[in-house]
């Protein structure tokens, strides 16, 4: 991989969301600005979240496409979205929307990385503390080294 996954301008602070489909939305509005998706690729995360939650635990979802959304990832790409109010996720509050695009097997390597980070429960109050976008992409930096 030649580009980082996650660049600083694709990590965002939010106060609140809609809700989970305007999660959803932002996450991959953050994807298709930078040039990683096509706007069809957000169509096939909301359609994946219709079937299967992409609810994780501690606070995390990582929405990303069906695979007949592959065709709209141009790049291998992350966004990071941390909400100061929990996002209703069908019944379980998210504080962080990872959208993900990733190209054949990328996304593997990419959500084992944002796995690891998540399983630390110091990791994760960390990136609740965090004042700042560049505060978390430091915090996050390891996902670019996988």
């Amino acid at each position: 991989m030649t580009e980082q996954i996650l660049s600083s301008e694709n990590v965002r602070l939010a106060t609140r969301a809609a809700g989970r489909d305007d999660a959803i939305r932002a996450a991959g509005r953050i994807l298709v600005d930078a040039g990683a998706v096509r706007p069809a690729y957000v169509d096939s995360m909301l359609e994946r979240e219709g079937s299967v939650s992409t609810y994780m635990g501690n606070f995390l979802a990582i929405p990303h496409g069906t695979n007949e959304g592959k065709d709209a990832i141009l790049r291998s790409a992350l966004s990071f979205v941390r909400y100061d109010e929990p996002v209703d996720w069908g019944g379980e509050p998210v504080r962080f929307v990872v959208g993900i695009a990733g190209l054949e097997n990328e996304h593997l390597e990419i959500l084992s990385s944002i796995a690891m980070i998540f399983s630390d429960e110091d990791a994760v109050q960390a990136l609740v503390d965090a004042a700042s976008a560049e505060q978390i992409f430091e915090l996050l930096s390891e996902v670019n080294d996988s």
